[in-house]
């Protein structure tokens, strides 16, 4: 019962007209051969590929999970072949140099791709998912023999990496970490430990596997400064076999076709990547790409959770409703999307699916511009404002993700709870994204400790600059008027609660970390109503005829009315965390 088409059009609107990117593209070197019929031609292959190879295996991939036998790991059936359909297309070209095989397209046109993969099918796309940031870590910081060998095996996805992070007694606390790495005579090292929560440390989809791993060198300094990186392989020159290997799996509560392993280092060879206790810094590199990938995990379960819950509310019939559409007659029972409590939960997927793909999409994109705008500011600004928007990313869209994914499932009532209709399967899955690369919780403290109070706050005045623009912009639209003045407010009101943020964290010095969760939540929601003042305002380009400039001004009514309230709530929470918190005994 459960299906998944690509929303192509949606992702036309907003690299044509919400970005603008065709635009940008020509006038940037790297990309001027490419033109909006090309890319979306590249959207079209994808979404083909998410649906007719992804989907149909993502419920017997749940159903079935990983099996663990000696050591070896085999994937859910048909994984395997749905990899190589992957690879002989390229996709795991898209986005990398062509210098290492790449195909040198933008990285807003991957994010397009990584959404239609995670909204098709989240486990299979674990395995995938980390490559571009491990190709993108290995390019920055790995020796020049490292990159020649192993970043054209990682575009052509003839080996898969993996990120090696935790530990028993080190989850969020990397600085805990006890894994040892000793240098040999012949420039490699020897590493030893354990590492857990390991996605896809052992599976059957490629014949080596790269595990980049966190370690200690002897007589590093304790704490996370004493942390460099290593580059283990699972196979050597000749497929020798390295001293990793697989202690087990987990079983989990989705993404069960994800094999989640353990692994036990037992004096494997590796080499180092970067500079020695400096690896977190090159480890950075990789999780910024993984984060803003969490990220559009969320956005492609929203995604996956409106699109079936929407079909099933136009068949199914329940009661009559009080009310509906103009020319339809009285029947004894009315499909469930004319009831108004319906009505309003499928509003809101579409408000926050569509919302959260603009916002994505423009981080995307502003990556491209940092690697690839001409001039030395304009690169800056752009980096700044992703870095400073990648925390939340990873934590609003995610928590959209699990809270539309649950939404959704309301919507099928009781058969939203058995697993024939699957969007159990998507409540499942959506939840670890809340966990992993990086709790929520901390990407909420690093927005405000890090990227706003730590830079005062340039950052952030640099996104309520480029929110006004689009608040002045849409003011003389008469159809937009109204939620351009309010977006103005309420970047008039988050300038005015940093600052009032700031001033107290002088007098308090946990006040900031109380109110964290609930000021990445605000931006989150300032940042949809960004995505809607500009989405309302571009439709306007659309012929009359088109359905999308209906919807667009439609949807943006709603939201305005429906969900920007939740700032408020936000920003009462805030001023009353000066309250103290008691430690629960």
């Amino acid at each position: 019962m459960w299906q998944y088409q690509a929303p192509l059009r949606d992702m036309q609107f907003v690299l044509e007209h919400w970005l603008e990117a065709p635009r940008a593209w020509a006038q940037t070197e790297r990309f001027q051969d490419l033109d909006l019929a090309l890319a979306l031609q590249v959207l079209e292959e994808a979404g083909r590929f998410s649906a007719q190879v992804l989907a149909p295996i993502n419920s017997s991939g749940d159903r079935q999970g990983c099996s663990f036998e000696a050591g070896r790991v085999t994937t859910p059936a048909g994984f395997v072949e749905a990899y190589r359909a992957y690879t002989e297309g390229g996709w795991s070209a898209l986005a990398c140099d062509e210098a290492y095989g790449g195909q040198g397209l933008p990285q807003l046109l991957d994010a397009a791709l990584q959404e239609m993969l995670y909204a098709s099918n989240h486990g299979w796309a674990m395995y995938t998912g980390i490559a571009h940031g491990a190709y993108l870590c290995l390019k920055a910081h790995a020796p020049q023999w490292i990159k020649a060998r192993y970043l054209p095996q990682i575009v052509s996805g003839e080996v898969l990496p993996t990120m090696c992070l935790t530990e028993p007694q080190a989850g969020s606390d990397v600085g805990l970490l006890r894994c040892r790495a000793e240098p040999q005579d012949d420039g490699s090292y020897r590493v030893s430990g354990s590492k857990l929560f390991i996605s896809g440390g052992e599976h059957d989809l490629s014949a080596n596997i790269l595990h980049l791993v966190l370690a200690r060198l002897p007589g590093a300094p304790a704490g996370s400064r004493g942390i460099s990186l290593f580059l283990v392989p699972k196979l050597l020159d000749h497929h020798q076999v390295n001293n990793v290997r697989c202690d087990g799996i987990e079983h989990k509560m989705g993404i069960k076709g994800s094999a989640t392993c353990s692994l036990v280092f037992e004096q494997a060879q590796g080499w180092l990547i970067g500079e020695a206790n400096r690896g977190l810094a090159a480890m950075f590199v990789m999780m910024n790409s993984a984060r803003l990938h969490v990220g559009l995990q969320g956005l492609g379960h929203a995604e996956a959770a409106w699109q079936n819950a929407r079909d099933y509310a136009l068949e199914r019939k329940q009661m009559r409703a009080p009310v509906r559409p103009a020319g339809v007659s009285a029947d004894a029972a009315d499909p469930i999307h004319y009831h108004p409590a319906m009505r309003r939960t499928l509003l809101e997927l579409r408000a926050c699916t569509e919302g959260m793909r603009a916002v994505g999409y423009w981080v995307a994109h502003l990556l491209d511009e940092a690697e690839h705008q001409e001039s030395t500011a304009e690169r800056h600004r752009a980096l700044q404002l992703a870095e400073l928007l990648t925390p939340v990313i990873k934590a609003f869209f995610t928590d959209q993700g699990f809270r539309q994914a649950s939404n959704a499932l309301q919507v099928f009532g009781g058969y939203g709870y058995v697993s024939e209709f699957a969007i159990e399967q998507t409540l499942r899955d959506s939840r670890i994204a809340m966990i992993y690369e990086g709790s929520n919780e901390i990407q909420a403290n690093d927005l405000l400790l890090r990227k706003v109070l730590g830079d005062d706050g340039r950052a952030f005045a640099e996104l309520l600059a480029v929110m006004r623009q689009e608040s002045a912009l849409a003011l003389d639209a008469s159809e937009c008027a109204g939620f351009a003045a309010e977006l103005g407010r309420l970047c008039d009101t988050l300038e005015e609660v940093v600052g009032a943020v700031r001033e107290r964290a002088g007098e308090e010095g946990e006040y900031p970390y109380r109110v964290a969760g609930d000021f990445l939540r605000l931006c989150g929601v300032a940042l949809l109503g960004f995505a809607w003042v500009r989405g309302a305002r571009v439709s306007r380009l659309l012929p009359d005829s088109d359905p999308v400039r209906a919807s667009k001004l439609q949807t943006a009514q709603f939201f305005f009315a429906y969900v920007l309230p939740e700032a408020d709530y936000r920003i009462a929470s805030i001023r009353g965390a000066q309250a103290s918190l008691a430690f629960v005994e």
